[in-house]
């Protein structure tokens, strides 16, 4: 199932991973300014996604450590559609089985890693935002804010430990 939005002029999407039961206040003051925020798993309770929710419209796919009662109607994938921009959330990207440039896609959001990483393969942006919560090899925790503006997609991370 795909989830549409209306995109305006100037669009700012927050992204979160690997939150593990824990949303920051750096990571709610970074996204209340967001138009929405997709979490690519590893959500960890309930508790997370309402708090997500109480700042911005959200979108939401289940980690491989997301079960229980609550987890269950989580996708293991998504796509968002926001004007001519598809979007494809998955938690490991390396479980990925279609070819996003072939199926339209402009970026596809992971987590899984705990890294942050933003590149272009093949025109599609590959974008994880670390881990909210539990950084591994020295990372910080840190979020992204991905702003779209017309068909133009720009990330930006934001480390959570300043």
């Amino acid at each position: 199932m795909t989830t549409t939005l209306n995109c305006k002029n100037n669009f700012l999407i927050g992204i979160i991973s690997d939150t593990h039961g824990y949303v920051s206040a750096g990571a709610r003051n970074t996204f209340k300014e967001a138009d929405l925020i997709i979490h690519a798993g590893d959500i960890g309770n309930p508790e997370v996604l309402k708090t997500l929710k109480s700042i911005a419209p959200l979108v939401a796919v289940r980690g491989n450590m997301d079960f229980g009662p609550w987890a269950d109607h989580l996708p293991i994938t998504k796509r968002i559609q926001i004007g001519h921009i598809l979007i494809y959330v998955i938690h490991d990207v390396h479980r990925l089985d279609l070819e996003p440039g072939i199926a339209g896609i402009m970026a596809v959001i992971s987590g899984h890693t705990h890294r942050p990483v933003a590149q272009k393969k093949d025109g599609v942006l590959f974008l994880n935002p670390g881990s909210a919560s539990h950084p591994k090899f020295g990372e910080s925790a840190s979020v992204a804010l991905l702003r779209l503006q017309a068909n133009d997609l720009v990330p930006r991370f934001v480390n959570l430990n300043d």
